[in-house]
């Protein structure tokens, strides 16, 4: 029997950083659907929140599972979902790209309370400034194309 602990904290966000997000109701609903379709694919997502323009997921992955499949199982469906439902008033789409860093076991407990914070940390911080701190703090730059 195989027994795999990776766990990934991965960030992705509205096409244009546009705030389709813009209620506290609608990203509840968004972020409650993307954790059950997850567990309905086998994906484990320990936790998901975020704010008006863009998701944290701290998840585990599976032993035949990868991280492109995984975002693209996630933010697939939760996109064709919101359209489906009618929950924006213009076509919803994630960004085709993603962020995503490993995690540590030991480190687990502060990202779950990072990404559950994610109202009050918003409150102060940009999502443009938040990446730019992730970037700096695990040594990446970012690279145009």
């Amino acid at each position: 029997m195989s027994w795999v602990s990776v766990y990934m904290h991965m960030v992705f966000s509205t096409k244009n950083r546009v705030p389709y997000l813009n209620t506290k109701e609608l990203r509840k609903q968004v972020f409650q659907h993307i954790k059950a379709n997850a567990a309905e694919k086998d994906i484990w997502l320990d936790c998901v929140n975020g704010h008006k323009d863009h998701a944290h997921c701290l998840i585990a992955l599976g032993k035949e599972q990868t991280i492109s499949k995984v975002a693209q199982l996630i933010k697939g469906e939760s996109s064709f979902w919101i359209n489906q439902n009618k929950l924006t008033t213009d076509k919803f789409m994630w960004q085709d790209d993603y962020w995503v860093v490993g995690v540590s076991e030991s480190h687990l407990k502060y990202v779950r309370k990072y990404i559950h914070n994610q109202e009050q940390h918003h409150s102060k911080k940009s999502f443009t400034n938040e990446v730019n701190g992730l970037m700096e703090k695990y040594g990446w730059s970012y690279v145009k194309e």
